[in-house]
């Protein structure tokens, strides 16, 4: 509660820096989210199986990240990578998941300004980390194909960990653009979000002032977060052509399963996005809401079972780890 505290504060006095502060009869000190509260006995169903989804999100994506530490054979950029991609799957659940299990439960749905403004920085800087780290992983994979000889040259510590750091800050510095314009609008009457949480185009919505300076900068991220995209694409244009060149059957069926999960991961990631934001708007709402739901709760649980399930690394640093920690009970 003290940490809370102590965001709240902080945002106040950047507000006040920035010449932010709007005047008494505009100001908003909170929102309400109204999520499905239309349908209770639906909220208590969805609310066990988030909190199933978001158990499995911690358990899968923990478990991943301690074998990729524990097995030096996994010491690779590939998988810290993977290491880089469940961190932000826990964290961008995090950020959003106990919000959305707290109104189910308790049917609370009010959430302080600064509180709303940090959840949707912290989630955007998320969605965004997650959208760059995957073209990164996806020039690992071009790398390991198209050039396996000169792989650990290319692929050294120098190169892997400023492409992660590289995702990471251009996630953070693209949120704060976006969440810096959105606290300076007023916002004025309104303040029912209809949405789970504080998503940034239901927020602009509410805003009693011209946010056509918002909108485009969003268009502008749109192609941005596209880019890995393409990057992606061409990526794995080269590496089906290296693939195809191969002779061997056993050969080119190694090398697609080195790139399958990654493959499927951003299938899955990219799919969901572009049906969520591309399909007609519907009449119900609560469709678009159980949508945006199943974007972020159903992809990171997928994520480690995706990576882990025909992955015999992964199987044998799993069971190595277990081993070692029975040992140590039985001790």
């Amino acid at each position: 509660m003290d940490l809370i505290k102590y965001i709240d504060l902080f945002l106040g006095e950047i507000a006040v820096i920035c010449n932010m502060e709007r005047t008494n009869d505009s100001m908003l000190t909170e929102f309400v989210l109204v999520g499905l509260s239309a349908h209770p006995k639906l909220q208590t169903v969805l609310f066990l199986l988030v909190l199933w989804m978001y158990l499995m999100i911690l358990l899968g994506n923990g478990v991943l990240i301690s074998v990729s530490i524990y097995d030096s054979h996994l010491h690779t950029p590939m998988y810290f990578f993977l290491c880089n991609l469940s961190f932000l799957d826990i964290c961008y659940t995090s950020s959003s998941v106990p919000l959305i299990l707290d109104s189910f439960l308790t049917g609370s749905k009010r959430i302080s300004f600064s509180a709303c403004m940090i959840q949707m920085f912290l989630s955007f800087a998320m969605g965004v980390t997650e959208c760059v780290l995957l073209g990164m992983m996806a020039l690992d994979r071009y790398v390991a194909i198209c050039y396996p000889l000169r792989y650990p040259v290319i692929m050294n510590k120098g190169a892997y960990v400023p492409m992660a750091v590289a995702s990471w800050v251009s996630g953070f510095v693209d949120s704060v653009v976006q969440t810096a314009l959105a606290m300076q609008l007023p916002f004025c009457a309104n303040n029912v979000i209809n949405h789970f949480v504080c998503e940034i185009l239901a927020v602009l919505k509410l805003a009693c002032a011209d946010i056509s300076i918002n909108v485009t900068i969003m268009l502008g991220n749109v192609i941005f977060l596209f880019s890995p995209l393409l990057l992606i694409c061409i990526s794995y244009i080269f590496i089906l052509s290296t693939v195809l060149r191969i002779n061997s059957a056993e050969g080119r069926k190694k090398a697609f399963s080195t790139c399958s999960a990654h493959l499927t991961v951003v299938t899955v990631f990219y799919g969901t996005i572009l049906f969520m934001y591309m399909k007609p708007k519907s009449k119900d709402s609560t469709f678009d809401k159980l949508i945006a739901l199943f974007y972020g709760v159903v992809t990171p649980m997928l994520n480690p079972i995706i990576y882990s399930l025909r992955n015999t690394e992964v199987h044998g640093a799993m069971r190595k780890l277990m081993t070692r920690h029975w040992f140590w009970r039985k001790e």
